[in-house]
């Protein structure tokens, strides 16, 4: 059934990038099919406090009444929803969840964020993840000594996957090697490289950071660096690099200098548990791993704040780095009582944008990111909550041990259905805003899990894959997914890649190239709306909406069959054009559609674009009325006037009609 519906695109939001105190039109549009509004209204709610806007009827458009109110940015996070009063005494409140009978929670509003803006990259971005031990070995290496701490293995060598070697194995991959194989992380589709850590360390994964001064030499140093990111500009990649601010390694020089050494300016980087500095909080109880006290005003000075900070330095001339994907940052600065998270995150934002706005911040969280991820500070999420977690319960072999990684423990992959798929992809991105989803990293895999193919149902890695491109949010691929890798956990997934085979897995090549293509190509898949469509156990359906063009997509794990009801989507007389896969799709009537298809499988279909009312002279006029009744209130907002004391209440609160039953209007 067809319902209203809003969300934060282009479509539905004036600006995308308020400003605190700007004026934005927000639309929403109601099927004609559902019953008539007596009136429509948004109900913000500034300084926690709900504040009411009146709407008015802009427009009628291929079966839909669209409604369009001003509200004022008043914080920044400005959350918001919409109240729908119905002449036979129905009110629906419609949030990022969907449509309600009864109040809901602040938590799952809808949002305007007025923090400084993501760069304009970032949006129409595809990542590409590299591992520098495993992605490619230059010549350069083979006159590199073997590190004390490494155990040597020849390229083509199986990685160890369990045991005391996982972290010492040494391919000798190095940035070089990296820079050597640009070429084909451009000629995939992707448009971001994401290099795990670069630094010093005593470990092949180089999250025990024994210094963040310089580059680790054997991949190559300073210089190799600078060489690759520059390489990688050259072909019109970004190029971010993974820092660890939850912690260093016990190698560390800030640690060394710290342990056993109470006197040491270093003694507040960590958390001592004595007074003698012997013992320590560490990751996890890794003792390899001391945990960083962001309580230390130097400690911030060294890494985060300021423009001769780690953060800045690698930003700059002559690295050029184009942003930071934290590790650990849902850690990062907590421990029992203390809580530096919040200061953590905007600390290294804000030195960002004084360094370089146009960079990246991306934050790993293994589960529920909401609280963390609300655009002050990360710009999209590192998570596997609401999509890797729920498309993999559908889409694997039942019974697949899952082996850690995915933020769970070593268990069974659980198993979903298509039903349970949407409803938590629904309920762990109903409380982010629409701008930080559009920049929260979609895997279907990473360096810390299984690789996907591992476990996948025959069939299903296209569905996968076609669903990280067309839901919102950044598609990621780690090397070696587009060739079909496999890998039972974490540690074996960091597969050496095989490059002197490519031509075996050409088939897995042009599936990657093709779908990523796919999202490069429509401005919908990359900042358009999102509307589910047809939610069943066996397949999903939803459109990526825009102005200059949709794409309907379905994604199935069986046989399907599935009608649209007229007015559903908009066709103005055309007929669904094929994109991707081998579903049909049959056009009917005004804007219906019958899927069908076998499964498991993934098609995307091209549509027209949605049309937006031109606001008749009528309708102009009774905006006009609309926004002169909120003015008074609005300025009372941007005043910071909202006592009654002080302001005549009736001025400006808007007076709703009753609820049904209640004995007095609400205000």
């Amino acid at each position: 059934m067809l319902a209203p519906h809003h969300d934060g695109s282009p479509l539905h939001v004036s600006t995308q990038h308020p400003q605190l105190g700007d004026a934005v039109r927000l639309r929403l549009r109601i099927p004609v099919t559902h019953e008539e509004p007596l009136e429509v209204l948004v109900r913000s709610n500034p300084d926690r406090e709900p504040f009411f806007n009146k709407a008015v009827h802009v427009g009628r458009v291929d079966g839909w009444d669209w409604w369009e109110a001003e509200v004022l940015v008043a914080n920044p996070l400005h959350r918001y929803r919409w109240l729908v009063h119905y002449a036979s005494g129905l009110t629906e409140w419609l949030n990022q969840e969907g449509v309600h009978r009864i109040e809901t929670r602040d938590d799952s509003d809808f949002a305007l964020v007025a923090h400084p803006a993501p760069p304009a990259w970032a949006g129409d971005g595809i990542l590409y993840q590299v591992f520098p031990d495993r992605f490619g070995r230059s010549a350069q290496a083979d006159a590199r000594e073997t590190p004390d701490w490494a155990v040597p293995a020849a390229w083509g060598d199986p990685v160890v996957p369990y045991g005391p070697e996982v972290s010492t194995q040494w391919f000798g991959g190095d940035l070089a090697g990296v820079e050597e194989h640009l070429d084909h992380v451009v000629e995939l589709g992707a448009t971001i490289l994401y290099l795990t850590p670069v630094f010093p360390a005593r470990s092949n994964h180089r999250y025990d950071a024994s210094t963040f001064d310089a580059v680790d030499p054997l991949l190559g140093g300073d210089e190799a660096l600078i060489s690759l990111v520059r390489a990688a500009h050259a072909r019109g990649l970004k190029v971010i690099g993974d820092l660890t601010s939850n912690h260093s390694g016990d190698a560390h020089e800030w640690f060394r200098a710290a342990h056993r050494n109470p006197g040491a300016p270093e003694s507040d980087f960590y958390y001592f548990l004595d007074d003698a500095n012997e013992t320590y909080a560490s990751w996890l109880g890794h003792a390899s791993l001391p945990k960083f006290d962001w309580s230390s005003p130097e400690l911030r000075r060294r890494f985060i704040e300021g423009p001769d900070s780690v953060v800045a330095r690698y930003l700059q001339e002559p690295f050029d780095l184009d942003g930071w994907r934290i590790d650990v940052a849902n850690m990062t600065g907590r421990l029992g009582a203390a809580d530096h998270n919040a200061e953590v995150r905007r600390t290294i934002r804000q030195t960002m944008v004084d360094v370089d706005p146009d960079t990246l911040l991306l934050g790993e969280s293994t589960n529920d990111a909401t609280d963390d991820f609300q655009g002050d500070a990360w710009h999209g999420a590192m998570t596997y909550a609401a999509f890797t977690r729920p498309v993999w319960g559908w889409l694997s072999v039942p019974g697949s041990a899952a082996f850690g990684g995915l933020g769970m423990a070593r268990s069974v992959i659980p198993s979903y259905t298509g039903t349970d798929v949407h409803a938590q992809h629904v309920r762990f991105t109903a409380g982010i805003p629409w701008r930080t989803r559009l920049h929260t990293m979609q895997a279907l895999d990473t360096h810390d899990t299984p690789r996907f193919a591992t476990n996948a149902l025959p069939g299903a890695h296209p569905v996968a894959l076609g669903m990280s491109v067309t839901l919102p949010g950044i598609p990621v691929v780690w090397a070696g997914d587009e060739l079909g890798l496999t890998g039972t956990n974490g540690e074996e997934s960091r597969t050496p890649m095989p490059w002197d085979s490519l031509s075996e897995h050409e088939a897995d090549l042009t599936r990657y190239r093709e779908l990523l293509g796919l999202r490069r190509s429509h401005v919908a898949l990359r900042s358009g709306g999102m509307r589910w469509l047809h939610v069943a156990d066996e397949v999903l359906v939803y459109v990526r909406e825009a102005e200059e063009g949709s794409v309907l997509a379905v994604a199935s794990r069986g046989f399907f069959d599935v009608v649209l009801d007229e007015g559903t989507l908009h066709l103005h007389g055309a007929d669904p054009q094929l994109l991707w896969g081998e579903g049909r799709a049959d056009a009917f009537g005004r804007g219906g559609v019958r899927l069908t298809g076998s499964g498991p499988s993934f098609t995307a279909w091209s549509l027209p674009g949605v049309p937006v009312p031109v606001p008749s002279p009528d309708a102009v006029a009774a905006e006009d009325a609309a926004l002169l009744e909120n003015a008074a209130q609005d300025a009372a907002l941007v005043a910071g006037v909202q006592g009654a004391e002080s302001t005549d209440t009736a001025a400006w609160a808007h007076e709703l009609p009753p609820e049904p039953g209640a004995g007095q209007p609400q205000t």
